[in-house]
């Protein structure tokens, strides 16, 4: 007897070692919404849920099992046809942290607190898409960075009211540099997110980290304290979007400043995220850094790296923020992207613009026009199945003001002139088609170039050559941007007024126009 009692006390215990091995819970419809796993209530099967580094999928009754990390967020996959529950300030509760020691006690903006005893079950609640589809739309800020209250509420002022305006979309997510080193700002950031009323995603920028910390890996402890993991995937329609913590810091080449790229642990996510995703999905990357080739601002081996773990996609598409300008990047074999279509990486324009300088208006919000002449604004993307079409919307403006036009505004009546006709088309890209016509005339090709934007040269002229103060901060200075286009200043009309049309075509057929007025006198 006493041997059989010996025996069943080992085999529990063994249990318990088994039990306490591994993270178990349930993927469930949460039909009441009250976030507990009802006994009316049912799993759902092929879910993915992940710890950052392992992905599993539910089996038919939702249950699920992970590895036990020591210290880790564990956060369940959205399926296209679920959404997830929402907090106060519309950030998603698809998550659990597990950091039983909590977060270092040293560090200047607060972490997480030690996490309790881990639950015998750590369960997802899921809420039934009663309108899911397919075409799907969404919001892509770029960096708000306010540096303190007064910039947040710039922010606020400005995009509130945009986004209650852009009523018609699934879900936005802000880029990151959220804020500007101040951390203590993100609670003020919530507040102006709640009243945009939809779900919003967060990703972490260099400005984001937590910069008393001497490893990658606790540079996130604030940000994850308050948005949750920094690397992460969810569903919409035929589309798998991942989230990714692109900024390494301290940087590992010499232990000072940040690099863009990933680390192991992360990259070992995004293939066992892949491994569950059909392959005719639209596979869309979010991150802080750009991918570009130039310069030394992302590691060239995790760019290719990263590339090749997509490529088996036919349909991929990246964004990314960081840079305070717009430009579209296009990778192909030569990069490492081994697929018969090239992949469209989209550095996206900033809401916060030229870090919220330049002139006040009548409101008193600042112009904040970026370094290549595009003004303050956001991106709207239109996915319809497996294929995308991006539109930039200038803040405050109409969504058909895509372009700036410049010329003289007189010319002397057939007398030549070097002055030009340039267009920045904002969201243009080299490929695009620009034409102009004068008078309802012939329409004449324009020509693609790098230049500096004309409008942003004048307006710094104007800053530094004024003999008075002009409120607001000086922007920075320039930046050298290819969606420029330019023809020769024509003439050859009779005296008067004439009318300039331009019209830009875009890399998904998109057109616009716009026109502008010049006079010719004798």
């Amino acid at each position: 007897m006493k041997k059989w009692i010996l025996f069943s006390l080992i085999i529990m215990c063994n249990c318990l070692l088994i039990a306490q091995s591994n993270f178990r819970g349930v993927v469930f419809q949460d039909k009441n919404g009250n976030g507990n796993f009802d006994k009316n209530e049912l799993g759902i099967p092929n879910v993915a849920v992940s710890n950052g580094t392992d992905v599993t999928i539910t089996d038919k009754d939702g249950k699920y099992s992970l590895a036990l990390c020591e210290s880790c967020i564990i956060f369940v996959i959205k399926p296209s046809d679920y959404l997830i529950p929402l907090d106060q300030n519309n950030h998603h509760k698809f998550y659990h942290i597990h950091k039983p020691a909590g977060s270092l006690s040293t560090l200047k903006y607060k972490g997480s607190d030690p996490t309790k005893a881990l639950s015998p079950s750590l369960d997802f609640g899921l809420i039934k898409a009663t309108n899911a589809s397919d075409k799907i739309r969404f919001i892509v800020f770029g960096d708000s960075q306010a540096r303190n209250v007064k910039e947040m509420e710039y922010f606020d002022r400005i995009y509130s009211k945009e986004m209650k305006a852009e009523s018609d979309f699934q879900f936005g997510i802000t880029l990151g540099d959220i804020v500007w080193d101040d951390l203590s700002l993100y609670q003020d950031y919530l507040k102006v997110i709640k009243k945009f009323e939809k779900p919003w995603y967060a990703l972490m920028g260099n400005h984001d980290m937590n910069f008393d910390v001497k490893d990658d890996v606790l540079s996130d402890e604030t940000f994850e304290a308050t948005f949750g993991p920094t690397t992460y995937a969810f569903n919409y329609g035929n589309a798998h979007f991942i989230v990714l913590d692109d900024v390494l810091y301290p940087d590992p080449r010499d232990g000072s400043g940040y690099w863009g790229g990933l680390r192991d642990d992360q990259f070992f996510f995004v293939e066992n995220t892949l491994k569950h995703v059909p392959k005719d999905k639209l596979i869309v990357l979010f991150m802080h850094i750009p991918i570009f080739k130039e310069g030394a601002g992302f590691r060239e081996e995790d760019r290719k790296k990263l590339l090749n773990l997509i490529a088996p996609f036919k349909n991929t598409l990246s964004f990314s923020a960081h840079t305070h300008f717009q430009t579209h990047a296009f990778f192909d074999k030569n990069d490492g992207f081994d697929n018969t279509t090239s992949h469209h990486h989209y550095n996206v324009g900033t809401t916060c613009g030229d870090w919220f300088s330049g002139r006040l208006d009548g409101d008193g919000l600042p112009d904040a026009t970026m370094r290549d002449g595009t003004p303050k604004g956001y991106v709207v993307v239109n996915i319809a199945g497996s294929d995308y079409k991006c539109a930039y919307k200038v803040a405050g403006r109409d969504k058909n003001f895509q372009m700036n036009i410049y010329h003289p505004k007189v010319v002397k009546q057939k007398q030549g002139t070097t002055a030009s006709i340039m267009v920045n088309f904002f969201n243009g890209a080299p490929q695009d088609s620009l034409k102009y016509r004068v008078n309802n005339g012939p329409w004449t090709k324009m020509q693609n170039m790098t230049a500096y934007d004309p409008g942003y040269l004048k307006e710094l002229f104007n800053w530094d050559y004024s003999d008075k103060i002009i409120e607001g901060r000086r922007p920075s200075n320039p930046e050298l941007t290819n969606h420029l286009w330019r023809a020769n200043m024509p003439t050859n009309f009779e005296p008067g007024e004439h009318v300039i049309e331009i019209e830009a075509i875009d890399m998904y057929n998109q057109v616009f126009k716009s026109e502008s007025k010049f006079r010719v006198e004798k």
